[in-house]
């Protein structure tokens, strides 16, 4: 008959299992995967659900520690990150910190003819608590007299931040980058007062 199938012309001929059938039915790694298959499954699932994120592994610093909100917001988003042209008599720059140490921080504060500062600039190499530390001294001199900039402690920039003791040195970092940028801004001022005379 036209309409015979494969199995009617060849009755005694069984059709070959699939290659991969045979192997997951018959292969021993196969078999010990598939009994401890639905074990994994729900453990698997579990990790993924409870395991948590790690924020921190941006900062460079070793070990889990935990650090106050402020700090994420201004190394996720730093305040006045640039430069001011290093030439002008009303920009006073500072280089402060060691490259092998850690922590770098080059922070500049421009002053207007009333003597208040008008803007600052900061870039940092450094932990997250460095960059923390120099976002928010920049805001902090910025509207301030340059005698009253001159009076920020590193006790207010850690104290705002909360930084754990093992960072304040980075706050300690940012004061000394404030006097040290303020002493060139007076520098600058007292050398253009010479000339002119």
């Amino acid at each position: 008959s036209s309409h015979c199938t494969s199995s009617n012309r060849h009755p005694h001929r069984r059709r070959p299992r699939p290659a991969r059938a045979l192997w997951c039915v018959r292969h021993p790694l196969a078999m010990a995967l598939a009994r401890i298959a639905p074990t994994l499954r729900p453990l698997a699932a579990t990790i993924a659900a409870v395991r948590p994120p790690a924020p921190l592994a941006a900062f460079g610093c070793a070990g889990v520690r935990s650090y106050h909100e402020a700090v994420h917001d201004h190394f996720n988003n730093p305040r006045n990150v640039g430069s001011l042209p290093k030439g002008d008599s009303n920009v006073g720059t500072a280089l402060v910190g060691k490259a092998s140490c850690g922590d770098v921080i080059k922070l500049q504060v421009k002053v207007g003819e009333d003597g208040i500062i008008e803007d600052a600039k900061f870039k940092t190499f450094g932990c997250g608590s460095a960059i923390a530390s120099s976002s928010l001294a920049t805001e902090m001199v910025i509207g301030k007299s340059v005698d009253d900039a001159a009076q920020l402690k590193n006790s207010d920039i850690s104290s705002h931040l909360k930084l754990p003791p093992v960072k304040i040195h980075c706050s300690v970092l940012a004061e000394e980058a404030i006097q040290a940028a303020i002493a060139d801004y007076k520098t600058k001022q007292a050398q253009a007062t010479s000339a002119k005379e």
